[in-house]
């Protein structure tokens, strides 16, 4: 059984403060002060950067100070969160030396996602190259919040398309060299990530009995052994248990075939095995206005379906008309997951 829980409090992070983010949430602020978001906005990051960036573009978004004792924001403002840099940004040059500071965004974030103070979190998008030439371990937002919450597995699940039938596409493996990819696929790693996008479309999305088809690795999902072997020596035993454990499930599929519409739109959901398998179908169809959700977390977690966009931010007549698209389609769909809770 469940229940809608109104207005539910989001955190959203600005992500690299040389992308696009600062405008995006400038955007956003200004939107949510035309017509509200039902939801309690609060923005985690550097006050002063969302001042400056918000001017730049021509944007008076109304920010108020967060208050975390405060049952509700002033009307039709957006909250700060204030997370001061470390090094002034410059739009389009991405700083190492300002790696800690957005990592300390999604530390706070994630952590009061997990005391309740957050229902959902959104997310910008951070530049993994400035994290990594900072001597920090960063490989992404799904793989971070996963260690940190301590979830053996997450999934990472991309959603586009049409409203009345979007494509929902789920991977097995994430930011892996290709190389790599093989010898990641395993019984375990493809049954559950199944269980596990079988479990949220029907606890989050509120999908009953969903359908979900399994892309195979190789070309032809192996083509009977001729070329390769793990769609026959793993994939098809971790879709044959998930079949015991009642999951409606198809597949190994070739993929060149399972994202033609007329197909993709039989299922809920189809599990790709690695990033560039899905994505680039999801991409095609949706880019600008897909979102990013991570299942598996104790928590909701959506976000952009874009990076930093690094060219666009070093100018400010191009930051100025930016598509807010994807974070927009990211914070609805957010208060949508975080308004089913159990109860």
């Amino acid at each position: 059984m469940s229940h809608l829980t109104p207005h539910p409090t989001l955190a959203i992070t600005v992500g690299e403060p040389a992308g696009i983010g600062p405008e995006l949430v400038a955007m956003i602020a200004a939107r949510h002060a035309q017509a509200h978001f039902p939801a309690r906005l609060v923005v985690i990051g550097d006050r002063a950067l969302l001042d400056e960036r918000a001017r730049r573009i021509g944007e008076a978004p109304r920010y108020a100070a967060y208050d975390p004792l405060a049952f509700a924001a002033p009307a039709g403002m957006v909250e700060v969160w204030d997370h001061p840099l470390a090094a002034p940004a410059i739009p389009g040059h991405p700083d190492p030396t300002n790696a800690r500071s957005v990592l300390s965004t999604l530390e706070s974030a994630c952590d009061g996602c997990a005391t309740g103070a957050f229902a959902a979190l959104v997310t910008g998008p951070v530049q993994k190259s400035a994290m990594q030439d900072a001597g920090l371990p960063f490989t992404g937002h799904t793989e971070f919040f996963a260690e940190r919450t301590h979830t053996p597995r997450v999934v990472m699940m991309l959603v586009g398309g049409a409203t009345d039938a979007p494509l929902r596409v789920a991977l097995v493996t994430t930011h892996l060299p290709l190389r790599d990819v093989p010898a990641a696929i395993t019984q375990a790693a493809v049954g559950e990530t199944i269980a596990i996008v079988q479990h949220e479309l029907a606890r989050r999305f509120a999908i009953a009995g969903p359908r979900i088809a399994v892309c195979g690795l190789n070309p032809h999902a192996g083509e009977g052994g001729h070329l390769g072997s793990e769609d026959a020596d793993v994939i098809e035993p971790a879709i044959a248990g998930a079949r015991i454990q009642g999951a409606d499930v198809a597949g190994p599929l070739p993929a060149d075939t399972v994202f033609v519409p007329e197909i993709a739109r039989r299922y809920d959901a189809i599990v790709a095995m690695y990033h560039d398998q899905g994505l680039p179908a999801l991409k095609a169809a949706s880019f600008g206005h897909g979102v990013n959700v991570t299942l598996g977390l104790p928590f909701v977690r959506t976000s952009v379906d874009h990076g930093t966009a690094l060219d666009l931010a070093v100018d400010a007549k191009r930051a100025k008309t930016a598509d807010v698209g994807s974070f927009v389609a990211a914070i609805e769909l957010a208060i949508a997951l975080a308004s089913r809770a159990d109860a």
